[in-house]
């Protein structure tokens, strides 16, 4: 049983900081765990004024012992020093034990993200041929739901390319938000926070031959939300998954298959042919340049490796170390 002073503490992260479901309950069993960890069965004895840097030190210890990796301790302690900072705030507490207790350094991971050409492989692959709206009867309706998926699934392999949006962001797109008029459609991305994208030509066209394929195959012109499966229902998370796997299988190895690969590569790409960092930043809706600012990373490492083939005297300077 959560413990009543987490409860309030994530419904203030959920209605006044605003934050995700997900993150949320994901909060959530961190300070779970926390205070089983403290108070083991008896979480009803919990005491936050009680717990000691000691304590905090003690939880990362075992953490370690178990196993767990130094990034994963290094969020549940953050997590822990925002539940400390939330009670010393709001609910009288004099000091933040969990301030105390330094963080891990962690090696910045570079994102996975796809090639270039891989990418455009995988779009500019030959498109099914859908059966014209006219020819679907009930004897042929599971091939007409065959050829929708199809559509559908490189839509978004190509969407999620074109304009780096997160795969949650994709999932909860209103068929609203999508205006092919304007060339533009609008996320509701981290903490809900609106930004409205541009699109282009390709997948403005991309996109009205989805909707009449969609009206066809679910028997309506509209739809609450913008990707649907056949039956008007709307995809989720593992849909999503599969769809980019499917469509990326063959052409990209499967560390790279997935969702946030493509929104990688969308940033990686554009840094790459030019566009400003701070452009970017905003068409990602990252909160902070320092995020955007992992992909000059990327782009730097790409050129260290484009000079290391092609360079003579970098060749030269690698088979003498060998």
């Amino acid at each position: 049983m959560t413990a009543p002073i987490v409860n309030r503490f994530l419904d203030y992260m959920h209605h006044e900081l605003n934050r995700s479901a997900r993150t949320v309950a994901s909060y959530g069993s961190v300070l779970d765990e926390w205070v089983h960890f403290v108070c083991g069965d008896n979480t009803e004895t919990f005491d936050a004024a009680t717990v000691t840097v000691n304590d905090i030190r003690a939880f990362a210890a075992a953490q370690g012992r178990r196993g767990v990796s130094a990034r994963t301790v290094k969020w549940k302690l953050s997590a822990l020093r925002s539940f400390y900072t939330y009670l010393c705030r709001y609910h009288g507490l004099t000091s933040n034990p969990a301030a105390d207790v330094a963080l891990a350094k962690v090696p910045v991971r570079l994102p996975e993200f796809l090639v270039e050409s891989e990418t455009m492989a995988a779009l500019d692959a030959d498109m099914p041929d859908p059966s014209p709206a006219d020819a679907v009867t009930p004897g042929n309706a599971p091939d007409a739901a065959a050829d929708f998926t199809a559509v559908r699934n490189h839509l978004m392999v190509t969407m999620l390319y074109e304009t780096g949006m997160r795969a949650a962001e994709m999932v909860g797109l209103e068929d609203s938000a999508v205006d092919t008029g304007r060339r533009v459609l609008r996320v509701l991305g981290k903490r809900n926070k609106e930004r409205t994208i541009p699109i282009g030509d390709s997948l403005c066209a991309a996109i009205d031959r989805y909707r009449t394929l969609r009206a066809d195959t679910v028997g309506t012109s509209a739809t609450d939300t913008f990707f649907v499966r056949p039956d008007g229902q709307p995809i989720y998370y593992g849909l999503l998954n599969k769809a980019v796997h499917a469509v990326l299988d063959g052409r990209v190895n499967s560390a790279r298959r997935s969702p946030h690969a493509l929104r990688h590569s969308f940033a990686t790409d554009m840094l790459n042919h030019g566009a400003d960092i701070n452009a970017v930043q905003r068409l990602m809706g990252h909160s902070s340049l320092a995020t955007t600012q992992i992909y000059t990373h990327i782009t730097y490492r790409e050129l260290q490796n484009n000079y290391k083939l092609a360079h003579p005297r970098a060749q030269k300077t690698e088979n003498h170390e060998r």
